[in-house]
């Protein structure tokens, strides 16, 4: 499908300038409870609104060796201003030596972005 054509008309329409941003904050772990642990911390924290939680399959190159791996995918969602924060909340939690934290940022409808803004608001 060509660029501008299709599903992605919608983002250059009228209702993406009603909608907002927020950031998309993922990474992964080995077990479900790690994962758990994880995402539970970081909605109790305010850090994240959401995270959701999905089993993956990982291919890797680690200390000169291939690696295949069951992880555990974590997709958090938050407000693009508590992103840097989340990402060292995670890095200072995360189990592995080296995490894998990734963050982007998305359009979002306004009522959703306005939800996240509110559920990752700091103390005060």
């Amino acid at each position: 499908m060509a660029m501008g054509a299709g599903m992605g008309d919608g983002i250059h329409a009228g209702s993406a300038r009603e909608g907002g941003w927020i950031a998309i904050v993922a990474t992964a772990v080995a077990s479900a409870a790690d994962a758990d642990r994880l995402a539970a911390l970081m909605v109790a924290q305010r850090l994240a609104a959401c995270v959701q939680v999905g089993q993956v399959v990982s291919h890797y190159r680690w200390r000169d060796a291939l690696h295949r791996e069951a992880e555990w995918r974590l997709e958090c969602k938050t407000a693009v201003g508590r992103a840097d924060a989340l990402l060292a909340a995670l890095a200072q939690h995360h189990p592995y030596e080296l995490p894998e934290c990734l963050a982007w940022t998305v359009r979002v409808s306004r009522p959703y972005a306005d939800w996240v803004e509110r559920e990752t608001r700091g103390p005060g």
